[in-house]
């Protein structure tokens, strides 16, 4: 009898063990992508899926209103892990433009994924070459309040231009494309990954130019908002596109909480990059994925786990 209850006490100790183990491995972590129509979503769902298989970690995925919501999801405690833009990052962490009078430090950098490219979309019929030649002309800086109205007002002010000197609109990237098409306007910013849907579409039916942010006016732009960074959008993006076009970019930027276990987010960081020609098959915006690319114009400090990696590897 008594060699029974210690053989009974031993299976509920083993089993106690066994379901305390898999609580340990059942860690779950709530990723902000963006719209269920957008890029963040697709390509946050194509990564979770991929990293919860190689780390154990349970990722699910929320649509969300992208970068600004997902700053005050972190800071809510309503996710751990996010998308955003990294301009908007440094806008929460510094309390202007976005974040104005809300300043948010309640979350840390992971990596930066790919870039989303600043493009000045132009019509040559109205006699534009060169961003300098935008002043007196309608253009259309995005939607009002938007991260590419904030960037549209930076580019200008390295030319010497503010909003009061353009007939200023505010239409989004396909309003805008239908605009110019109608020659409503004479160009407009769109911040998106290249090639963008819209502007290709725009292509086929009229001739357009994207402008060009030479070295000096980006070096400009570098220094005083180091989120930018140096992109070009390679030859033959858009109909009628001869040459690269060197451009500026921000980047979308994985950031999580910094209650996260350094462990965790190290193997998250990890996986990311190990695993890059998965995701690259997954999702085209994988294909961006660079351990360099991931540490340049991030001006929010890296979570211990992630700087822990890129320390590791040479990157930081």
């Amino acid at each position: 009898m008594k060699t029974n209850r210690l053989i009974y006490v031993s299976l509920l100790l083993f089993l106690a063990a066994a379901v305390f183990t898999g609580c340990k491995k059942a860690e779950t972590i709530r990723m902000a992508t963006g719209g269920s129509t957008g890029t963040y979503y697709a390509f946050g769902s194509a990564v979770g899926q991929i990293l919860g298989e190689k780390t154990g970690i349970s990722i699910t995925i929320q649509s969300t209103g992208a970068s600004k919501s997902n700053i005050q999801l972190i800071d809510a405690e309503e996710v751990e892990l996010a998308i955003v833009q990294n301009d908007v990052m440094d806008y929460a962490w510094r309390g202007v433009d976005l974040f104005s009078g809300e300043q948010i430090t309640s979350f840390s950098t992971m990596a930066a994924l790919y870039a989303e490219v600043c493009q000045v979309v132009a019509n040559p019929a109205s006699g534009i070459r060169s961003i300098a030649d935008l002043r007196g002309k309608n253009v259309s800086v995005g939607d009002a309040g938007s991260g590419t109205e904030f960037n549209a007002r930076q580019i200008l002010e390295a030319y010497g231009i503010s909003f009061d000197d353009i007939g200023k609109q505010n239409l989004g990237f396909g309003a805008s494309a239908d605009a110019l098409r109608d020659n409503k306007i004479d160009a407009f910013f769109c911040v998106a990954g290249a090639p963008t849907p819209a502007v290709i579409d725009l292509a086929t039916s009229k001739d357009i130019v994207i402008l060009e942010i030479d070295d000096a006016h980006a070096a400009q732009l570098i220094q005083k908002y180091p989120f930018y960074t140096q992109f070009p959008i390679p030859a033959g993006s858009y109909r009628g596109q001869d040459g690269d076009v060197i451009t500026v970019a921000v980047k979308a930027t994985f950031i999580v909480s910094p209650k996260l276990a350094e462990d965790t987010v190290y193997s998250l960081t990890k996986s990311l990059f190990e695993n890059q020609a998965q995701i690259e098959n997954a999702h085209v915006k994988g294909k961006e994925l660079s351990t360099s690319y991931a540490v340049e114009g991030i001006s929010v400090p890296f979570h211990p786990g992630a700087e822990k990696y890129f320390k590791e590897i040479g990157a930081l």
